[in-house]
């Protein structure tokens, strides 16, 4: 009896140090540092709100228990879409359009924490077509987005499309998936969920 409690005890330490090690390593080679490649066309003056105080402050998507503060996010030096400054937060490009103006307002959040816990955006991926995206303004008001499509672009690509599109009032949500790539730390894709405003 004392043989297997010392096997199972022995077993237990073992699989308790390859956890460790496997999250250390992925957490030593994590690097949240980019999003995406804004296009160089692309206004770097933050647009004025239509409203007063209307910074989306909040966004709530009920279809994943998602109730996350929005930070506002703007260029790294290596001229990408800066991210949020933890795992919990998302991040509204603050140079694009404001949540509810015409055009693409990109809000990006980690699909991980680089410890291998589930980001904000973990479950993203999960969204289906007619899910409900809110954004809470900071002037008090809620403004209501019916997601309407999703597509996973390579990391550097497409960026246009996504920065730039002004079909209608869209919301963009954007996080990593595909491939990790060790010497880049980074995802080689980013999955894009489109949300078009319901007025």
């Amino acid at each position: 009896m004392k043989n297997i409690k010392k096997i199972i005890l022995f077993l237990t330490l073992i699989a308790a140090v390859l956890l460790f090690f496997t999250v250390f390593v992925h957490a030593f080679f994590y690097s949240p540092s980019t999003e995406l490649t804004v296009p160089l066309a692309i206004d770097s003056t933050p647009q004025k709100p239509a409203l007063i105080d209307s910074t989306p402050i909040t966004i709530i998507i009920p279809a994943l228990r998602i109730n996350a503060v929005i930070q506002k996010v703007g260029i790294t030096k290596k001229g990408a879409m800066a991210v949020p400054t933890n795992f919990t937060d998302t991040g509204w490009y603050k140079y694009g359009v404001v949540p509810g103006q015409q055009g693409s307002a990109i809000i990006a959040g980690h699909v991980n924490n680089g410890l291998s816990l589930p980001g904000v955006f973990a479950k993203l991926n999960q969204l289906t077509i007619g899910d409900d995206i809110y954004i809470v303004r900071k002037d008090g008001t809620t403004i209501h987005f019916i997601m309407t499509g999703s597509k996973s672009y390579a990391k550097d690509s497409a960026t246009d499309l996504i920065f730039n599109d002004t079909s209608g009032s869209l919301l963009k949500l954007i996080t990593c998936t595909g491939t990790w790539l060790p010497l880049q730390k980074t995802h080689d894709q980013r999955l894009v969920i489109t949300a078009v405003l319901q007025k």
